[in-house]
């Protein structure tokens, strides 16, 4: 390979792929092994080989890995930042209080979070502290996220904050900025949205308050999404 060339982590749009002599084991151990588009035939051999993954330094000091919950044919994929306590304790994405507030946010709009959407993060790890993953962190983790959208194949997929919407996309704006707006991305139709815990810390209803843009959010997306179930 010639100096300065990168390898690219995961070729979204290519249709080739690496070598079949690339192996779980050697994908596993470090992030400069592409995971190329298909290589999982399933969600469950991804969650599987997850639950093996040295890819980062997060590795270390994790107790589970926390790779989703949900339907994994729902309409609707959500993707969060990175696990927290709770969900490093359990092994599920959103669980904790800001969790609790999600499912309610879907339920106001007769969605079922454990019908309508399925739900995962940037990264499968619990960054220390709860700080926010490092780019190397997101890149190593973000073929895995790659897969389980191929995978899912959802209708919409919804952004929960800022570091979400940068890991996917690229797009470093601010999430206040951006949020309520349709995104197109890989053919995708993606919404950025407030992170529920966001909205645990600015609990106020008055117009114009995050917890009522959240409102308006999610009522665009369960109209988007009747919207589409009626194209054939």
């Amino acid at each position: 390979m010639p100096d300065g060339e990168q390898i690219s982590l995961f070729d979204w749009q290519g249709t080739e792929t690496v070598s079949e002599a690339v192996t779980h084991e050697e994908i596993s151990a470090s992030p400069q092994v592409p995971i190329p588009k298909g290589f999982y035939q399933n969600l469950q051999e991804l969650t599987t080989h997850c639950q093996q993954c040295q890819r980062c330094d997060l590795a270390p000091s994790r107790t589970h890995v926390v790779v989703s919950r949900g339907n994994p044919e729902a309409p609707i994929l959500i993707i969060g930042e990175g696990p927290g306590q709770h969900e490093d304790e359990t092994g599920l994405p959103f669980v904790g209080r800001a969790g609790q507030l999600l499912d309610k946010i879907l339920a106001s709009v007769k969605l079922d979070s454990q019908n309508d959407v399925y739900i995962c993060n940037i990264v499968k790890c619990r960054p220390p502290g709860n700080r926010t993953p490092t780019p190397d962190e997101s890149a190593a983790c973000k073929p895995y996220l790659l897969e389980q959208i191929r995978l899912v194949n959802p209708k919409i997929i919804l952004l929960t904050g800022a570091t979400a919407v940068r890991g996917l996309t690229g797009d470093k704006r601010g999430i206040t900025k951006i949020r309520g707006q349709w995104l197109a991305w890989q053919n995708y139709l993606c919404m950025p949205i407030l992170h529920p815990a966001y909205l645990l810390r600015n609990p106020s209803p008055e117009p114009g308050k995050p917890k009522w843009l959240m409102w308006q959010d999610i009522q665009a997306v369960r109209a988007k999404l009747d919207e589409l179930r009626q194209i054939p």
